[in-house]
């Protein structure tokens, strides 16, 4: 149970190779990053849980009463096991007052936050009354994974304050981290988050936030990268916000339309994510310069890849070209 405040964080994380294809079985390598999503959690005595978004100026609350009271009409289907229904979404939306005046960011950050309380109350026993602050170096709509980082600090600042899981803060240490048992039942409930938030996400995203470094993911199993070089990443923020949910969307009609020329293009991008593993596995073994222009032509074919199977993405482009221009590599040393 929580006694005392505490402050947990979690990774955004980039796709190496794998981005859409792994949705559909396929291989993807994703690497945690040093921009992370912060949440404090405290133990309150007013009755009230309140959530703190200071990036966005948002603050809500509800009294614990009428959390209780809701909570009685989902406690039969609240589950780390069960996928979120419509029916939930509903009234989870009804409850919070959610329009389509509110943004989305705002929207489904209230959603995932409601939902995950309700289940892990139903299961574990009902949370006490706390206060959280959730703040984030990360942007949000960049494709980063702001919301899976946001799920995995809400999971696991829940479940610690029921007492589904210890609290691992010792008094010798600054950083800790939860024991593998106790990460993975995080990552299962941070799944459900991701899921009212995107829909059907790959589970890649929480993934990576949770366990962080590299990850091989593929068809729900995680394949960690115990020995891999330490990589120097330019990411570019075109500010241009999209929607995971859309974007998948958009590449499952090309696919269900199209399945004699997409499915090849998905069991490349699968074979590029092998060989990139194979690639950065020799680099940890043997570090040598000409292991860089062979993840380059990687990255080179898998950006192609992504551009036929998006709509006419022109940022992308436009920032493919310019590096090409400019002589850049993805990974510089």
């Amino acid at each position: 149970m929580l006694a005392k405040p505490l402050t947990l964080s979690a990774p955004g994380k980039a796709i190496l190779h794998g981005e859409h294809a792994v949705v559909h079985g396929k291989a993807a390598l994703a690497v945690a990053l040093n921009l992370r999503t912060f949440l404090q959690i405290r133990p309150s005595n007013n009755g009230k849980v309140l959530i703190y978004f200071p990036n966005i100026g948002t603050s809500l609350n509800w009294e614990t009463v009428r959390l209780r009271t809701l909570l009685t009409v989902f406690s039969d289907g609240l589950d780390e096991s069960k996928s979120p229904s419509p029916e939930q979404m509903d009234a989870l939306k009804e409850f919070a007052g959610i329009t389509t005046e509110l943004s989305a960011t705002e929207s489904l950050g209230t959603l995932a936050f409601l939902y995950l309380y309700l289940s892990i109350s139903a299961k574990y026993g009902q949370i006490p009354s706390v206060e959280i602050v959730v703040w984030s170096e990360l942007p949000t709509g960049a494709g980063l994974g702001s919301s899976a980082a946001y799920s995995v600090c809400l999971a696991a600042a829940l479940l610690t304050a029921c007492g589904a899981i210890g609290c691992p803060v010792e008094e010798e240490k600054s950083v800790v981290r939860w024991p593998e048992e106790e990460l993975e039942l995080i990552n299962r409930w941070a799944f459900r988050g991701e899921q009212v938030i995107h829909g059907k996400p790959s589970g890649v995203d929480n993934s990576v936030a949770t366990w962080g470094g590299v990850l091989r993911f593929q068809s729900g199993k995680i394949t960690s990268l115990r020995r891999v070089p330490t990589l120097r990443i330019l990411l570019t923020n075109t500010k241009v916000s999209r929607s995971t949910k859309i974007l998948v969307a958009g590449v499952k009609d090309k696919i269900l339309k199209f399945p004699a020329i997409m499915n090849p293009v998905l069991a490349s991008m699968d074979a590029i994510s092998h060989e990139c593993e194979s690639v950065l596995e020799a680099m940890a073994e043997s570090p040598s310069q000409e292991y860089y222009p062979v993840l380059e032509v990687h990255l080179d074919v898998a950006v192609y890849m992504i551009l036929r199977k998006r709509k006419a993405d022109k940022n992308l482009k436009s920032l493919h070209k310019a590096k090409q221009c400019a002589g850049l590599k993805r990974f510089v040393i």
